[in-house]
C-alpha cells in the first residue's frame, strides 16, 4: 500500500485489518493511552439508541464499538469489510450480527436504520463521501449520524505534541505491540492528512445530513459530529 498517498484501496485496507485483527482491541487501548474506553462511551452517549430501534455500527472491526447496543437490548448491526475482524468479532459475541460489507456499497434497504455510526473507520474509506451517502440512505427520515474520528487539536500546542507522537511515538509502540507495525504507520499518516472538525462538518452537510454539531473529545485529537436526516418536508440546512 501507498501510504503517504493515502490511496485506501478497499481490498488493501481489508488485509491490512486482518492481519492485525487477533491483537487490535489490545494495541487499541494501548496507543490510545487508555482513552478509546471513553470515546466509545461519548458515541454510544451520542447515538442515544433505545430497545426497539436498530443501529448500523459502521467499521466495527470486532464489535467492541457494537457492544454497549447489544448489551443495552438494541437492535445493532455490526458490519465491516475485513473479515478477519468479523471472524474475532463472532468468536467474542456471538449474539451480535457481524456482516460484511463495503461502506460506499452497503447490502442494506433503504430506510432501514434509526442511527448509524462509524468510529475511527471514515478516513479509511476510499471515498468517504460516498459512504456518507450511503449511510444517508439507509437511514430513516428523522434517524441519526454519529461519526467518531481523529481530528485537529484545537491547541497549537497540543497539536505539536500530538504531531510528534503520532509520526515517532506511534510507530515505535506498535512495532512492540502488533503484528504488522506497518499498518500502524499508515493509519498515523491517515490521521494527519484527515480532514479538521469543520471541514468535515461541511461535508456530512453537502451530502445531505442536516443539524450537524460536533464536540472535541481529548483537546480536539478526537472529534464526535452527529447530524439528522431530514425528513421529506424539511430540507436540510
Amino acid at each position: 500500500m501507498n501510504r503517504a498517498d493515502l490511496s485506501k484501496q478497499p481490498h488493501e485496507v481489508s488485509a491490512m485489518f486482518d492481519d492485525v485483527a487477533p491483537r487490535y482491541d489490545l494495541v487499541n487501548d494501548i496507543l490510545s493511552l487508555g482513552r478509546a474506553r471513553g470515546w466509545r462511551k461519548v458515541v454510544a452517549e451520542a447515538v442515544a439508541a433505545v430497545p426497539g430501534e436498530r443501529v448500523l455500527d459502521l467499521a466495527a472491526g470486532t464489535g467492541t464499538s457494537s457492544e454497549p447496543y447489544a448489551d443495552a437490548g438494541v437492535d445493532v448491526v455490526a458490519a465491516d469489510l475485513s473479515l478477519g475482524m468479523l471472524e474475532v468479532g463472532r468468536a467474542r459475541r456471538p449474539d451480535i450480527e457481524f456482516v460484511q460489507a463495503d461502506a460506499t456499497q452497503l447490502p442494506f434497504a433503504d430506510a432501514s436504520f434509526d442511527a448509524v455510526t462509524i468510529s475511527f473507520g471514515l478516513r479509511n474509506i476510499q471515498g468517504h463521501r460516498r459512504a456518507l451517502a450511503e449511510m444517508l440512505r439507509v437511514t430513516r427520515p428523522g434517524g441519526r449520524l454519529v461519526i467518531c474520528e481523529f481530528s485537529t487539536p484545537t491547541l497549537a500546542p497540543l497539536r505539536t505534541v500530538y504531531t510528534e507522537y503520532l509520526m515517532k511515538a506511534l510507530p515505535g509502540i506498535a512495532a512492540r505491540t502488533s503484528s504488522n507495525p506497518a499498518a500502524y504507520q499508515y493509519l498515523a499518516e491517515s490521521i494527519a492528512a484527515w480532514p479538521d472538525q469543520e471541514e468535515l462538518a461541511a461535508q456530512i452537510l453537502e451530502t445531505g445530513w442536516a443539524g450537524v454539531q460536533y464536540r472535541n473529545l481529548t483537546g480536539g485529537i478526537v472529534a464526535v459530529h452527529r447530524a439528522v436526516k431530514p425528513s421529506p418536508a424539511a430540507p436540510a440546512r
